[in-house]
């Protein structure tokens, strides 16, 4: 029988805090108190063995750099070889499921892992942005002697949680006051690429999801007597209340919620209070905080809610169930409609999906960022939506921009200016649904508070024109139009499209839409937007986009604003309807989305055949990409596809002659044979 191999953890430790005593720092070891808003994280946080809280580091400690900065040090020993840290295929560090859940085992048994997940408890329940996740592990070799190996990673907002290696290390004299701040200059000059970033968004979209099925399905099902509007503004008030603000205001913490029956001091009045101190502090017209606070009052306030049983409210516990499942994703940092999906999931199977408003669906992220970027949005854009729902087109039309601006902008102190003055001032949004309205608000919040211009209002009877806050005297100078409208509204929703290129003078539109609307049930809104728009090309998407949610053939018309369509003008057809994703619809799928043959890449290619023409032909041929005409007198001729040539060509002539010589050999073959036969050959 094998011997079993001793853990040498008890040694590792003792060298390791050995160090740290011999460098004077102020480390606590695993069952002391490091700060109350830390441990408060740690205990809250599901442990490394998939239990319920009660996370204990080896060693922490809180450590100061020179610009007065914080950095919580988390740091796990381990006693066997090959036990420091195990990574992914992507190279980075393991700790989820190939379905995107925790991996207990992994976490519990390697030294990095078990600190990376002890630093996620840090960016989900406390202010902290930046951590320091240290992992250590080592054996005895044949001689006796103690063989080590650290591993030490950086955890943040920035990437995702993640955790990225910062350098190799033989002790933690890194951590030592006179190093500290050098060590803290190499964290800062990591970054992750673009590619990185991009499949970090994706994972984390996955597990949003996969929460905010299991958040709505606890509240629908354990929580009695909230209706699905309860449940909107409740998730929008949590949220709002554990934002906070840097320096200025606290994140509200569970621990505060008391479940009182004093009045004043109610769960919900405790909530409602943090709410107004955060959006007093954020740039929001003084018009805007008032009809959020109205807004979520209503249900913050209402006895039902704030009554106790047990010890404890039915605010105070689905608070606390927006909180643990959804927190370390909106405090971590976002590019993707959060809310959006948020919406989804709440209205898939109730509310809005058994009444008038079914054909309320919301784009997918990849659409609404392929919106932006026919609509050609750019840093100097003024992009509006008339119909925004949860403003995703507008979050993906914002993340363009500041793409753009980070590229464009090298100035740091200009760059800041500019990202301020889109975020206020170069978007704006009509939704006349108020819970969905609310959703938009803390959207854009959550995305860096681009929420100033999204407007409670009918587009089509109460609109302007005009900015909704501020300069409410001023025309928005809309350069760019996205949209997803109801397609239960007139002309499948064209109204909405001929109403907002009316009030532009130039730029361009994308806007996807049921393609009935190209093809006779929206023709005089077409030949009236034709009389002061071109379309410059008709997309037809793949049937099943919107799996799930709604099953209509849907298409993207693109166009010029501010120039009559001539009967001469190009018009780009093109047959997307193969995109390289691969859709299912599977309750208990972890992926419902797959890249199965370069959908990036041919996303890409559309953008630039719309921009470009057929040059830019790659995965797509001309039996997809057809340039053609449409009558602007017409209105139902959009939605055109390349015509199949029926002439025959010589090629076609020469197969036709060699089959029929083929035929014909082998028939004088087989005569020959049965000539033979017959003669008794």
């Amino acid at each position: 029988m094998a011997k079993k191999v001793q853990s040498v953890e008890p040694n590792i430790a003792d060298l390791a805090n050995g160090w740290l005593k011999s460098y004077k720092l102020p480390y606590k070891l695993e069952q002391e108190s490091l700060n109350a808003e830390i441990d408060q994280a740690l205990n809250d946080y599901a442990s490394k063995s998939g239990g319920e809280g009660g996370n204990r580091p080896d060693a922490k400690l809180l450590l100061r750099d020179k610009n007065l900065k914080d950095y919580p040090i988390l740091i796990e020993y381990k006693g066997y070889k090959d036990k420091l840290v195990k990574l992914d295929a992507d190279r980075k560090v393991a700790n989820k499921t190939a379905k995107n859940l925790p991996d207990f085992k992994t976490i519990n048994s390697y030294a990095v892992n078990g600190a990376v997940h002890y630093a996620n408890a840090i960016l989900h329940y406390t202010s902290f942005t930046d951590i320091i996740a240290i992992g250590m592990t080592g054996f005895k070799d044949d001689a006796g002697k103690l063989q080590y190996e650290i591993g030490v990673y950086y955890v943040s907002k920035s990437n995702f949680g993640i955790g990225q290696k910062v350098d190799d290390y033989t002790d933690f004299s890194f951590l030592k006051k006179d190093n500290f701040d050098l060590f803290i200059d190499k964290v800062k000059q990591l970054q992750l690429t673009p590619e990185e970033i991009e499949k970090l968004r994706e994972h984390r979209e996955q597990e949003i999801n996969a929460s905010l099925v299991k958040l709505n399905n606890d509240i629908y099902q354990n929580e009695k007597g909230l209706s699905e509007r309860d449940r909107v503004y409740l998730v929008a008030a949590s949220i709002i209340a554990t934002l906070g603000v840097p320096g200025k205001v606290a994140a509200l913490e569970k621990a505060e919620l008391k479940s009182s029956t004093e009045d004043g001091n109610r769960d919900g009045d405790i909530i409602l209070r943090k709410i107004k101190a955060f959006l007093n502090e954020k740039s929001l017209p003084q018009e805007k905080r008032d009809l959020i606070v109205r807004t979520l009052q209503n249900t913050l306030t209402t006895e039902n809610i704030n009554k106790v049983e047990n010890g404890e409210s039915q605010l105070k516990r689905v608070f606390t169930k927006i909180i643990d499942d959804l927190g370390i994703y909106y405090k971590i940092g976002l590019s993707t409609d959060f809310t959006g999906k948020l919406f989804n999931e709440m209205y898939s199977w109730l509310g809005f999906s058994q009444d008038k408003l079914n054909d309320v669906v919301l784009t997918p992220s990849y659409v609404a960022t392929l919106l932006a970027r026919l609509a050609r949005v750019n840093r100097n854009s003024y992009v509006w939506d008339f119909a925004t729902g949860s403003a995703g087109l507008l979050v993906a039309s914002m993340n363009e921009m500041l793409i753009d601006a980070k590229e464009k902008i090298k100035s740091p102190d200009e760059l800041a200016l500019k990202s301020a003055l889109i975020k206020a001032n170069q978007l704006l949004g009509l939704e006349i649904l108020s819970e969905v309205y609310m959703l938009a608000i803390l959207n854009m919040i959550l995305m860096g508070d681009g929420s100033s211009n999204i407007i409670n209002k009918d587009s089509l009877k109460e609109f302007d024109g005009n900015y909704g806050f501020g300069k409410t005297d001023e025309k928005f100078p809309a350069d760019a139009f996205v949209l997803n409208p109801p397609y239960s509204a007139p002309g499948n929703g064209m109204v909405f499209v001929e109403r907002a290129l009316s009030m532009m003078s130039k730029g361009y539109a994308a806007i996807i839409i049921q393609n009935s609307a190209g093809s006779g049930k929206a023709t005089e809104y077409n030949k009236r937007i034709l009389k002061h728009s071109t379309l410059l090309a008709s997309i037809k998407m793949p049937l099943d986009l919107f799996l799930g949610k709604s099953n209509v053939q849907t298409n993207i018309y693109v166009f010029r604003v501010g120039e009559a369509h001539q009967k001469d003008d190009i018009v780009k057809f093109i047959d997307f309807s193969i995109d390289g994703y691969t859709r299912t619809n599977r309750k208990k799928a972890s992926v419902n989305l797959r890249d199965t043959d370069h959908a990036k890449e041919r996303y890409a290619e559309l953008v630039s055949l719309v921009r470009f023409g057929k040059g830019m032909l790659n995965y797509y041929s001309e039996k997809e990409y057809y340039e053609g005409h449409i009558d602007p007198e017409n209105g139902a001729d959009w939605n055109q596809t390349a015509p199949i040539d029926t002439r025959p060509t010589l090629e076609d002539f020469k197969k036709t002659v060699s089959d029929y010589l083929a035929w014909e050999v082998s028939n004088l073959l087989k005569q020959q044979d049965l000539e033979d036969d017959r003669l008794g050959k």
